[in-house]
């Protein structure tokens, strides 16, 4: 696999990852507005949104090194 052919991997694979974290911290929004209703399902929720933006944030910093 080529370094440009790796860098659209990448890029696309950054697009997936954008949506989903953006789902999920809409997804965390959403469970805020709606309190008392469904307070114990914060930390499930905090805890996902986390994980999808530190991904996201590993994937970026991965394509920044592949760039130069």
């Amino acid at each position: 696999m080529s370094a440009d052919d790796l860098k659209a991997e990448i890029k696309n694979e950054i697009k997936k990852l954008n949506a989903r974290a953006t789902q999920s911290k809409m997804d965390l929004h959403d469970l805020s507005e709606d309190l008392p209703i469904g307070w114990e399902k914060i930390m499930e929720q905090a805890e996902a949104t986390f994980k999808a933006y530190e991904l996201l944030t590993t994937k970026r910093a991965e394509l920044k090194a592949l760039e130069g």
